[in-house]
């Protein structure tokens, strides 16, 4: 497939799979036009790529990732590095989910406020 089918199909924009080629994320085979095509697979990888960097991976990190989720070979080094990462997003859905429920508290109190007629003041 093309590169804008590509775009379309996985909900991202062209620079960004340009992007990703350019940081060895994604591989296109090139027609004697210059032109990118990819293979069918090539959806599901920058979906996962998406995920990735939405959980705060680098593209270094998805980059040494990558080989492991398409042949399955990995190093000691690398899995601990997957660890620590796994390790990392961890805290910060800790850290959301400690937020969320600090705003939860202060929506019910201001709610219980507003319903008795109190106004939040600004310290």
């Amino acid at each position: 497939m093309r590169i804008g089918e590509l775009a379309t199909r996985a909900g991202v924009s062209v620079r960004a799979l340009r992007y990703y080629e350019e940081q060895n994320l994604l591989a296109a085979e090139r027609s004697p036009s210059g032109q990118r095509h990819y293979p069918d697979g090539a959806v599901d990888r920058v979906r996962l790529i998406q995920q990735l960097y939405a959980a705060g991976v680098t593209s270094r990190s998805i980059a040494d990732l990558l080989p492991c989720v398409v042949d399955g070979q990995a190093t000691p080094e690398l899995l601990d590095r997957l660890s620590a990462e796994r390790d990392r997003i961890d805290r910060q859905i800790g850290d959301m989910v400690s937020a969320r429920d600090r705003l939860d508290t202060v929506i019910a109190a201001a709610t219980a406020n507003w319903r008795t007629g109190q106004r939040c003041r600004p310290e």
